[in-house]
C-alpha cells in the first residue's frame, strides 16, 4: 500500500515531552476546517509566494506507479492529479472527475472527467488517459499499485468518459483512487517510464521547472489547473530535509517554511515560535510475523509475542506524547476502527511466559532474527521487550529487506505505513492472502474474504456501512501474522508566514493556502 519500503524514520528513545490533546481524541474531532488567510497569491513584498518545503520523504521516484503507494505521495501530489480526492472528512470527492456513477449491479462505475484540461505537456486529460493509468498501474514491472487495483478489470474509454468494468460490486472504488492510487500521468509521457521517472508530467497544481534527483525540485503554479484560482502559491522550492535536528533552525532563519517534523524537534520548534500541528492520518506500525515459519507456525508462540509487547513504551519513547497505542490498522474514532477488538491482548508477559513454556520454550531457548531494512528504535524496543519473557532477538540490517519481504521468506520483521483512502483496501493489504504487508501469504484469517467483499458490496452511504465495516476489521485481527504497535502522527512545522492547511486525512492539501512575506 501501501508502501513498498518502510515509511518510518530512526529516533532517538528519550522521554516524552507532552501528550498532543487532539490526538487523545476521536479521529473526527480531527477533521475540522482549517482557517485560511484570504488574498491572492502575492506575498506584503510584492513577490511571488513561495513554498519552501524541507521533506523527509523527497521522492526517489517521480513516477505516480512507483512512488504513487509510500508517503511520498504527497510530495507527488504537487504533480500530479487523480480522479477523485478526499475532503476533510474522508469522503470521495471531484477531482479531474468532474461526477461519478454506478451501475445497477454496482459492478461497473463511469467517471466523467473535466472537459477542456491538459497535461503540462499539452496532451489531453481525457478518458484514454484514465485507461492508459490504469492498465499501467496494474502491468507494469515495477508497479507498486498493481495489487489495489484488483477489482477493476477493464476500461472502456469514451471521450470524456472512462467506464470501469469491476470484476466484483465494489462500491469502495471512488475512495481508492483518490489521490494516491491513481495519480495520473500523461500517457505521452508515460510511455517512457524512465523518462516520466526523473521529468513528471501531470495535471495537478504545479509543474516540475528543474529536478535534482533526491536533492530538490523547483515547481511553479500550473495555470491550467483545474482548481488554479484556489490555489496563491506561485512557487514550490522542495527539496531533501537534512538531518532532523537541523529542520527547526531552517525554519527559524528562513531558509524553509514548511516540513514535516520529528517528534523529538517538536518543543524546540514550538520554542521557536513556529506553529507544530498534526495532520490526521491513517499511520500504523506493526510487528509482521510469518506464521509459515517455525516458531510462528505454533499459535502459542504467536500469542506469546503479543502479550509480550507493552504498546505504550513505543508511544513514550518514540513519538514523544504525539502517537496513539493501537492494536488496529486504523487510528481510534475512524468509522474502521472496532471498539470491540480494542485490547484483545493486553501487556501480559506473565502469560507470555506461560505460553512460551507450554509450547516447549524453556527461557533463552528461543533464539529469533528481526530483518529490518535500516536502524530503527522500533526494534530495540521489540529486542528489550521479548527478552523480558525469554525470547533472544538478534536485530539484522539488510539494506535489500524489500525483496526478501515482499517474497515472504522473511519470519520476523517491521513494517510502518500510511494507509489507504479506502478501508477495505487497507484491510485487504494487512489480512488478505496477497497483500503486501501480509508476511504470511496466503495465509488468511477465517471469513475475512467473504467479510470483506461484504463491505465492497455495501454503498458507503448505507445506513449499515460502519458496522459491515467494522465486522470486516474484526474478521482481519483474527489474524496471527501482525502485531500492531502504536500510531506516529503526521507531525508537521510551518514558519507563521504559511496560513492553515485542510485537515485532508492523510494528504496534504494547498487548496486556499497562502504564503506572505517570501
Amino acid at each position: 500500500m501501501f508502501a513498498r519500503t518502510p515509511h518510518h524514520r530512526p529516533r532517538p528513545s528519550v522521554r516524552p515531552v507532552r501528550r498532543a490533546g487532539a490526538l487523545t481524541t476521536v479521529f473526527v474531532a480531527l477533521l475540522v476546517p482549517a482557517l485560511t488567510a484570504c488574498g491572492g497569491s502575492s506575498s506584503a513584498t510584492g513577490g511571488a509566494a513561495t513554498l519552501k518545503w524541507a521533506s523527509s520523504y523527497f521522492p526517489a521516484h517521480w513516477d505516480p506507479v512507483v512512488s504513487g503507494s509510500g508517503a511520498q505521495f504527497r510530495e507527488l501530489s504537487l504533480v500530479y492529479a487523480s480522479l477523485t480526492r478526499t475532503d476533510e472528512s474522508g469522503k470521495a470527492v471531484p477531482d479531474l472527475a468532474e461526477s461519478w456513477e454506478y451501475n445497477a449491479a454496482g459492478d461497473q462505475v463511469t467517471f466523467h472527467v473535466r472537459p477542456g484540461l491538459t497535461f503540462s505537456d499539452g496532451e489531453p486529460v481525457d478518458a484514454a488517459a484514465v485507461e492508459a493509468a490504469v492498465e499501467r498501474a496494474k502491468e507494469q514491472k515495477n508497479s507498486a499499485l498493481f495489487g489495489d487495483l484488483t477489482s477493476i478489470e477493464s476500461v472502456e474509454a469514451d471521450g470524456l468518459d472512462a467506464v470501469l468494468h469491476l470484476s466484483q460490486v465494489d462500491y469502495q472504488i471512488p475512495q481508492l483512487l483518490g489521490q494516491r492510487v491513481l495519480q495520473i500521468a500523461s500517457p505521452k509521457a508515460a510511455a517512457s517510464p524512465e523518462k516520466l521517472d526523473q521529468n513528471p508530467v501531470g495535471a495537478g497544481p504545479f509543474t516540475v521547472q528543474q529536478l535534482i534527483p533526491g536533492t530538490k525540485a523547483v515547481l511553479k503554479k500550473n495555470p491550467d489547473y483545474w482548481d488554479a484560482e484556489n490555489i496563491h502559491i506561485d512557487k514550490v522550492e522542495l527539496v531533501s530535509a537534512p538531518d532532523a535536528s537541523t529542520v527547526v533552525s531552517g525554519l527559524r532563519t528562513g531558509v524553509y517554511n514548511f516540513a514535516d517534523l520529528d517528534p523529538s524537534q517538536a518543543e524546540t520548534a514550538e520554542k521557536a515560535g513556529l506553529d507544530v500541528f498534526v495532520l490526521p492520518g491513517f499511520n500504523a506500525s506493526n510487528i509482521s510475523l510469518n506464521v509459515n515459519k517455525a516458531p510462528f507456525d505454533d499459535d502459542r508462540v504467536v500469542d506469546a509475542v503479543r502479550h509480550a509487547v507493552n504498546r505504550q513504551e513505543f508511544v513514550d519513547k518514540l513519538t514523544f506524547g504525539y502517537g496513539e497505542v493501537t492494536d488496529q490498522p486504523f487510528p481510534k474514532g475512524y468509522e474502521a476502527y472496532d471498539p470491540e477488538s480494542e485490547n484483545a491482548y493486553p501487556y501480559d508477559p506473565a502469560a507470555s511466559k506461560k505460553l512460551l513454556a507450554e509450547a516447549g520454550h524453556a527461557p533463552g531457548d528461543l533464539k529469533l532474527d528481526l530483518v529490518i531494512p535500516s536502524e530503527d528504535p522500533q526494534a530495540e524496543i521489540v529486542q528489550s521487550q521479548l527478552a523480558a519473557v525469554g525470547i533472544t532477538v538478534t536485530i539484522r540490517i539488510d539494506k535489500n529487506w524489500a525483496t526478501p519481504f515482499f517474497a515472504k521468506d522473511l519470519a520476523f520483521s517491521l513494517y510502518s505505513t500510511t494507509g489507504r483512502d479506502s478501508a477495505v483496501q487497507t484491510l485487504t493489504a494487512h489480512f488478505g492472502p496477497d497483500g503486501p504487508l501480509n508476511l504470511s501469504s496466503p495465509y488468511e484469517p477465517d471469513g475475512f474474504e467473504e467479510a470483506t467483499a461484504t463491505v465492497r458490496r455495501t454503498p458507503l452511504d448505507a445506513p449499515d456501512y460502519q458496522e459491515v465495516l467494522r465486522r470486516a476489521t474484526r474478521a482481519g485481527l483474527a489474524s496471527k501474522a501482525l502485531v500492531f504497535t502504536y500510531s506516529s502522527p503526521n507531525l508537521m512545522v510551518k514558519s507563521p508566514a504559511v496560513s492553515g492547511l485542510p485537515k485532508n486525512p492523510a494528504h496534504i492539501d494547498w487548496t486556499g493556502v497562502t504564503v506572505t512575506g517570501t
